[in-house]
């Protein structure tokens, strides 16, 4: 799918799964017929079959994350954190005065299967919608059977951008709220020569084609664009060649387990944090633990939300997520960007007095929510939202500490049209 087919909700959602090829998944049913369930257990017409029932005392929603394979180090705490919020909001009575009962469902860290789990969700399930996904690829694999299906789908994982759906919110940062800033940070800094290195898929390949039109415009030389299977743990051969290149920066777009093997083969060769700085925008608190905080501490990270931020409200969720999962767990931002994502569905879905996705979409703009982030917004043309851009520093103590934030909150521009020097990109 081309990105200027994404941004146009206009088109039928059966049109673009033909475009999509289903994206490797079993083929999306698509009733044009069908109806879209609302709060009372009645129905207005929708794109796609739905059958989501609303007519008792509880609604159905699911959670699709990886609880095993490569991606499991850092979808494990999604899981949990859209657990927590699920609980909240059923303690402070459900959605529409609607319980939520959750269908959660192992997406195994492979495309293929997160689809075959959605359909499965929405098909059989019959959630009203779905939490979850990390990689870029498992959702361009689910993308066409959430719009086959006119379910909605809230992704809540940073990714690169150049794409739009009707049917996803994207919770996470888009491209101008985190790789642009990494790339601002490093600029600030005075690093002009940049190695690139990445997980070989969707994502990566994405974030580095913008990273290298920025560089052009920006004075920056790439000397060096290296990509390894995701579960990949040989780095030997790629450290060799960026401790070889002359870099002063490198870039990381590496997911999963992957980064265990490259920081410490970055560590064995003399690589440091002073010499040669790492900005990863995959490695949050929960990975910091898995990778070893000896490996990577002084490095940088770019997101939007820390542990330490220091706001009441993320007081209280981080004491929260402990006092369930215990003291010794971390937060991070995919897990806060699910965490928000549950809220600010219940905003849209009492917003519309409906569970219809046509009704959640007609509510969606301007819903905000009081995040641990800070105040989120919804935008309801390109269904992302806005976030504060934070650069971090991974500490001793295992915790990531801003050095740097943007000033206040950055629309969403998931196309980078505000940019010249990305002309052509999407």
């Amino acid at each position: 799918m081309t990105p200027s087919r994404l941004r146009s909700f206009a088109l039928p959602a059966a049109a673009i799964t033909v475009a999509l090829g289903l994206a490797g998944c079993g083929g999306a049913r698509v009733d044009t017929a069908g109806t879209s369930a609302t709060a009372g257990g009645g129905s207005t017409a929708g794109a796609g079959s739905s059958c989501v029932d609303t007519s008792g005392d509880t609604v159905k929603i699911g959670f699709l994350n990886s609880l095993s394979g490569t991606m499991a180090i850092s979808e494990q705490t999604v899981r949990d954190s859209l657990d927590l919020a699920a609980a909240e909001i059923n303690a402070a009575g459900g959605v529409l005065g609607k319980q939520l009962e959750v269908v959660a469902e192992d997406g195994a860290s492979e495309p293929t299967v997160f689809a075959e789990k959605a359909e499965k969700l929405i098909s059989s399930d019959c959630v009203a919608a779905v939490f979850g996904g990390w990689t870029s690829s498992s959702r361009k694999a689910m993308l066409p059977v959430f719009e086959g299906n006119d379910s909605l789908l809230f992704y809540p994982v940073q990714y690169e951008g150049l794409e739009s759906s009707p049917n996803i919110y994207y919770t996470g940062a888009t491209t101008n709220q985190q790789i642009v800033p990494g790339m601002d940070y490093l600029k600030e800094q005075g690093r002009t020569k940049v190695f690139l290195v990445g997980s070989d898929y969707v994502f990566p390949q994405t974030a580095n084609k913008i990273i290298k039109a920025y560089a052009e415009a920006n004075g920056i030389e790439i000397v060096g664009e290296e990509y390894a299977p995701l579960g990949h743990t040989d780095f030997s051969t790629i450290v060799t060649k960026l401790n070889a290149s002359g870099a002063d920066a490198v870039f990381n777009t590496l997911n999963g387990d992957s980064n265990v093997a490259f920081f410490k083969e970055y560590k064995n060769v003399g690589l440091t944090p002073e010499s040669v700085p790492v900005v990863s925008v995959s490695i949050a608190e929960e990975e910091v633990g898995g990778i070893g905080v000896e490996n990577v501490e002084g490095q940088l990270t770019a997101w939007n939300y820390y542990q330490t931020v220091d706001s009441p409200t993320n007081a209280a969720f981080v004491d929260a997520f402990q006092a369930e999962y215990g003291a010794d767990r971390v937060t991070s931002d995919p897990m806060e960007a699910a965490y928000t994502s549950l809220y600010l569905w219940k905003g849209m879905v009492e917003k519309a007095e409906s569970f219809a996705t046509e009704d959640v979409n007609a509510a969606a703009d301007g819903i905000t929510f009081e995040a641990p982030e800070g105040t989120v917004t919804v935008n309801g043309e390109n269904h992302h939202i806005a976030k504060t851009a934070l650069i971090g520093e991974i500490g001793a103590d295992g915790l990531i500490h801003t050095v740097w934030e943007s000033d206040g909150a950055i629309e969403p521009d998931p196309f980078l049209e505000g940019y010249a020097w990305a002309e052509g990109l999407s």
